[in-house]
């Protein structure tokens, strides 16, 4: 047990910190003299006396510490040959735990990155609804309670159903279906929503990342100085190869661009923490059209 703490605890740390290895290998030279001149003392002048009937010869100290050839072959080899063993046992778990320690770490950390990014639906997106339903409240609209309907559905989504890291995918297309019904309801006849949707099987997928993308192109191609805006969004999923493309009219300022890409750059940085290597997400502008396309490989399927 010294020899193996000794070994552990001294030895291969100092040989891991790589300094000085002639210092590292006189302190194992010393330290395995004295362990083994040690446990030959406590075996001669504490156990025999213990075990022997007196009287008997016993060597000396001296005799002992001087008896280089018996401490080296019985006790130095046997020692220490173990310890060594117990050593890089500890050494190769010590390293597990380390490694699980930083996995640990670096899921804690993306998993908080991923809830600071999906916190990028629009305040004022909430704000324009709230004040929108109230005031088809005032004139008894029929739509009212549909509206509210439909924010309720999107806040429940986003508040309690986003925790996992996937969600299946029919429940993305209906939050985009609440939020294009919500945002419709700022704007007149002059702005054209096309939203079309097929997926042949409900699978998996990342939680508010189509819906960053729609809010988006809403945010940058719906503004009054615009026309006759339009907002295509077309989604589709077959045999798990997901497709979203939005396109969406805008004004071609630079400075619109530049916070156009800010929202986008966060959608990015989403997709690169879920689906490393197994995505495609481009950025197309085409004279006044802003066309934003992701590829997902989507494997699992939601239903065991």
């Amino acid at each position: 047990m010294l020899a193996s703490y000794f070994v552990a605890y001294f030895i291969i740390p100092k040989l891991l910190r790589g300094k000085n290895y002639l210092l590292v290998i006189l302190y194992f030279i010393a330290g395995g003299y004295i362990i083994s001149a040690f446990l030959r003392i406590a075996v001669v002048h504490v156990l025999e006396p213990i075990v022997r009937t007196p009287p008997f010869n016993q060597e000396s100290i001296f005799e002992i510490l001087t008896d280089i050839h018996v401490l080296f072959t019985v006790y130095f080899l046997q020692n220490f040959s173990l310890a060594w063993i117990f050593g890089f046992i500890k050494l190769l778990k010590d390293q597990y735990l380390v490694k699980q320690r930083t996995l640990l770490l670096e899921k804690e950390k993306t998993e908080s990155e991923l809830k600071i990014l999906k916190a990028q639906l629009n305040p004022h997106f909430l704000f324009n609804t709230l004040n929108n339903i109230y005031s088809l409240s005032l004139v008894n609209s029929p739509i009212t309670s549909k509206s509210i309907a439909g924010l309720s559905e999107i806040l429940d989504h986003i508040l309690y159903r986003c925790n996992d890291i996937y969600v299946p995918i029919s429940t993305e297309i209906a939050l985009l279906k609440n939020y294009i019904g919500l945002e419709k309801l700022r704007y007149d006849d002059r702005l054209m929503v096309n939203f079309t949707h097929y997926i042949d099987d409900d699978k998996p997928i990342a939680p508010l990342i189509l819906l960053s993308i729609v809010e988006n192109a809403f945010k940058h191609g719906a503004s009054e100085d615009i026309g006759k805006p339009i907002i295509n969004i077309d989604l589709k999923l077959i045999k798990n190869d997901f497709h979203f493309r939005v396109s969406n009219t805008f004004l071609s300022k630079k400075e619109q661009i530049g916070n156009n890409k800010i929202g986008l750059d966060n959608i990015r940085r989403q997709l690169e923490m879920i689906y490393p290597g197994n995505h495609q997400f481009n950025i197309v502008i085409e004279e006044s059209t802003f066309i934003t396309t992701l590829t997902i490989k989507l494997i699992e399927s939601i239903n065991p």
